[in-house]
């Protein structure tokens, strides 16, 4: 009977010390999986097997480190390996032409807009998250690691197993794709500062 108790006893904390670490991030992972799916009810899927992921490899978990990479972390793997791949991959955009620049660990940081200060500050909501929608996966997951849920770059190259450099060259890139797609929007409504992108892209 006490190594029931003790067994019950050990399950009741863990399951308290799960909900304290992982819970408060629900939405923001509902988020980033309906960006990454596009689809209500797929994104509603990926977080529920990502909280069943976490919670079967919480032992493998250390309290007290950062919690929401680790579980966008597990919501990226999980995309990838069973959502991405039961519907028509999009289209890659090649952005292999700026990646051997920002490849490089010193390099500065890119001279591109930062969605929270700027952009997004700036125009509707729903115009951006159509231009968001619009462009490649890949480009787009970035913009939401940095620009929406405020990742470092060295967080976001753990959640997507890619070096720093490729996550320096994707938001580059994303950034200006992004800011292509709200060009026209901008100048309708009377924004004219830094609506042109930079020459090259």
């Amino acid at each position: 009977m006490s190594e029931v108790r003790n067994h019950l006893t050990e399950k009741r904390e863990r399951d308290l010390q799960f909900e304290k670490e992982f819970m408060p991030f629900a939405t923001s992972l509902y988020n980033f999986a309906f960006r990454l799916s596009m689809d209500e009810d797929d994104a509603s899927d990926l977080v529920q097997d990502t909280y069943l992921k976490a919670y079967r490899f919480f032992n493998s978990y250390q309290p007290g480190t950062n919690a929401k990479a680790w579980l966008f972390r597990i919501l990226k793997n999980t995309f990838i390996n069973e959502f991405r791949r039961k519907s028509k991959l999009p289209i890659k955009v090649d952005y292999q032409d700026v990646e051997s620049y920002y490849n490089s660990d010193d390099v500065d940081e890119p001279a591109t807009t930062d969605l929270r200060s700027e952009t997004v500050r700036e125009l509707l909501g729903d115009e951006v998250a159509k231009a968001l929608n619009s462009i490649d996966v890949d480009f787009r997951t970035v913009i939401v690691l940095c620009d929406i849920e405020g990742f470092t770059y060295e967080e976001m190259a753990k959640i997507l197993d890619i070096p720093i450099g490729t996550v320096r060259s994707r938001l580059h890139r994303a950034r200006q794709l992004l800011k292509q797609q709200l060009i026209e929007y901008a100048r309708n409504h009377g924004y004219t500062a830094n609506d042109r992108p930079e020459d090259g892209d």
